[in-house]
């Protein structure tokens, strides 16, 4: 009689088992993230019954506590119910993501627009439609987590350029085959620096190789423009651009994301976009609540002229100090620490003074890049920009920083 021999592998759970960093930085006292906000979002929130000086959040202008917005989600919400129950392939489109698209695509003045559920499933769905195994995807090397996934999961070849440069992408592009086609990927505002591309630039030099570009604007759309309508129209080459993504989730105030382009493009990837057709359609409060934003957005300029007031104000304020903050032009702005020791003790004393910002370090940003990521909103005063000065100027010297 045989016996049967069993040879077990190792347990894929090890590794959750052996993971130790958070506890660490728990026990420590600097764990930032996963706080829990216990009211509404604002300049100031409350997170542990403290009220703190929010320097965390996207709301750029300020309207995700917006009354028309949130009446009109509302309404939504009574018409349609809480969520579709279906993909967008199959039983999820609403009349009211139509409309949507519809002014999506008039915004960015595109022919045509495609709404996703979130941000990362816009790229993850746009790039991987696009872009085959004998393609080739030329990526920023500062572009956003969701577009190296979305060049993963293509199975393209990819190569990454040094931030902005767009002779070392020349150079990439006239070194390609013409086995398959090229794409170029890269953002309007970068969303750890605050910086903005050279886009006319970039893609003059992209077209010239005969290139595809999409521009990553989901901190510029609503932001930046005559119109709200991102980093292109700011630097006037909206039309150059062949696909533009964005997000919901920063100045429009919901969640969510899509992209726009041709008519031809957009309906290829609405039916290979993977992200799209195996995902529950965007929700019928959310797409209401943009389509509210929408139109503030292009009301109401004097927003974006207060949130570039502002974001000067706090930029100017820190560098006065004698904090680094980089190339920003925007509503985010990096404090440069360069170690992440030092910029956990910053968080960790601003956090016990009441201000809560964002502690940026590796994968996030290159070892040497450990930062604390602001993020300014139109509705922060003048008042609020003194205080969180003031605070940071005490835990800049307590640390020993400045």
């Amino acid at each position: 009689m045989h016996t049967m021999s069993t040879r077990k592998v190792k347990d894929i759970f090890t590794r959750c088992a052996e993971y130790r960093t958070a506890e660490e930085a728990r026990r420590c006292g600097y764990y930032p993230y996963f706080h829990v906000l216990e009211s509404a979002p604002g300049p100031e929130v409350v997170i542990a019954g403290q009220t703190m000086l929010m320097l965390a959040s996207n709301d750029y202008l300020g309207l995700a506590h917006d009354p028309r917005v949130q009446a009109a989600a509302a309404h939504a919400l009574h018409h349609y119910g809480t969520g579709c129950c279906s993909s967008r392939f199959l039983a999820g489109t609403l009349r009211i993501h139509e409309k949507l698209e519809t002014r999506l695509a008039a915004f960015v003045r595109k022919e045509a627009a495609l709404v996703f559920s979130t941000g990362m499933q816009a790229n993850l769905g746009l790039i991987s439609a696009l872009a085959h195994r004998k393609d080739w995807v030329f990526a920023d090397k500062l572009v956003h987590a969701s577009i190296l996934d979305g060049c993963c999961l293509s199975h393209a070849r990819m190569a990454r350029f040094p931030h902005n440069d767009a002779a070392a992408l020349a150079a990439l592009l006239e070194k390609t085959d013409e086995d398959g086609g090229a794409l170029v990927v890269i953002e309007g505002v970068y969303s750890m620096d605050g910086d903005i591309a050279p886009l006319p630039t970039l893609l003059a030099t992209a077209h010239a190789h005969g290139a595809r570009v999409i521009v990553d604007d989901a901190h510029g759309i609503g932001v930046l423009g005559a119109n709200g309508a991102g980093t292109a129209e700011e630097l006037g080459c909206l039309d150059e651009v062949d696909v533009v993504m964005g997000t919901f989730s920063k100045a429009l105030a919901a969640s969510g994301g899509f992209i726009a382009g041709t008519r031809n493009v957009i309906d290829y990837v609405r039916h290979h976009a993977r992200s799209l057709i195996f995902s529950a359609a965007l929700s019928a409060p959310m797409a209401a609540a943009v389509i509210a934003s929408l139109e503030i957005v292009q009301q109401e300029p004097e927003r974006r002229v207060r949130l570039r007031q502002v974001s000067d104000l706090l930029r100017n304020g820190l560098h006065d100090l004698g904090f680094d903050v980089g190339a920003s032009v925007t509503p985010i702005i990096p404090v440069l620490i360069g170690s992440m020791e030092r910029a956990a003790a910053l968080w960790r004393t601003l956090y016990a003074q009441g201000v809560f910002t964002s502690l940026v370090i590796a994968p996030a940003v290159p070892p040497g890049g450990e930062r604390l990521r602001l993020s300014v909103s139109a509705i922060h005063t003048d008042e609020h920009i003194a205080r969180i000065l003031k605070r940071f100027l005490q835990a800049g010297r307590a640390t020993h920083i400045i």
